[in-house]
């Protein structure tokens, strides 16, 4: 692993984090355990710090990784109740960099194997500091369990929600969501690619954002990891109500089967900008 820690100033293809989890734990001293005592956009888990749902495989557990992979792995746990009294039937992870390492522009780019499943949501994003949507949101990948597609999108002030700059890839194969693929953001001053193994997905130009709202894309932001089950996003695209809503049973059934979890193989992120358009940090 790879990071200075902290705020972040660059020259161009300069290497600023990378993570492969060789060391074979979580290491804590850039990565956040998220819990959750309430969830957004009716999300059907709690995040818990525990090691049964955030763990760290070797590479003779999981094949096809480089020296080993994160797993987030949410479990059935029917009646699990928060400290704040919430009670949710299923468990999951979220990690993130926040406080711990941020950028601004640059290339963030992961490995990540998604699971096939209707209603499995995991992502990866990047947040800014302060009020949402005011901060910036930009979503490098998000996948909704639907086997031939995953997302992209970026939010902020007027043009967040439903009402998001967001765009699909769809895979030649049919099944192809559900394996191992690099999913990137390349960050510039005035837009921002999105790309998976390579490919473009998606580029948003500050124009096509300000038509809209601000451009809220100039300050830090920090990486983050996490599992949702269900909520508004699957919701809207496979329409399920039951037996949870936006997760089918077949999809409960693997989560009870303990088959819905995906692996990070690494997270790196670099300089794209020439040192003379970054402001240098205060001292």
């Amino acid at each position: 692993m790879t990071s200075n820690g902290g705020s972040q100033s660059q020259t161009k293809s300069e290497l600023l984090f990378f993570e492969d989890f060789r060391s074979g734990v979580l290491d804590r001293s850039i990565w956040n355990v998220r819990t959750s005592g309430r969830t957004h956009n009716n999300e059907q888990q709690a995040y818990v710090d525990s090691s049964e749902t955030i763990y760290v495989v070797g590479e003779d557990q999981l094949p096809g990784t480089t020296h080993g992979a994160l797993v987030i792995h949410p479990r059935y746990q029917p009646g699990f109740s928060t400290p704040e009294g919430n009670r949710f039937d299923f468990v999951s992870g979220r990690i993130d960099t926040r406080d711990r390492f941020d950028f601004r522009y640059g290339t963030a780019a992961a490995r990540i194997m998604l699971p096939a499943g209707q209603g499995f949501w995991p992502a990866f994003w990047m947040m800014g500091y302060g009020q949402w949507p005011d901060t910036g949101e930009i979503d490098i990948m998000e996948y909704v369990g639907e086997p031939d597609w995953v997302s992209s999108a970026m939010h902020g002030p007027d043009y967040h929600g439903e009402m998001g700059l967001v765009n699909k890839l769809y895979f030649p194969s049919a099944e192809a969501a559900a394996g191992w693929h690099i999913y990137a953001v390349d960050w510039k001053r005035d837009q921002l690619t999105f790309t998976v193994d390579g490919q473009t997905v998606f580029r948003v130009t500050r124009p096509m954002a300000e038509f809209f709202g601000p451009w809220v894309f100039d300050n830090q932001k920090y990486l983050i990891l996490n599992f949702a089950l269900g909520g508004t996003y699957p919701f809207k695209i496979n329409g399920v109500q039951a037996p949870y809503y936006g997760m089918p049973e077949e999809t409960v059934q693997k989560i009870k089967d303990d088959q819905a979890w995906i692996a990070v193989d690494w997270v790196k992120v670099s300089g794209n900008e020439p040192e003379d358009d970054i402001e240098s940090p205060a001292v």
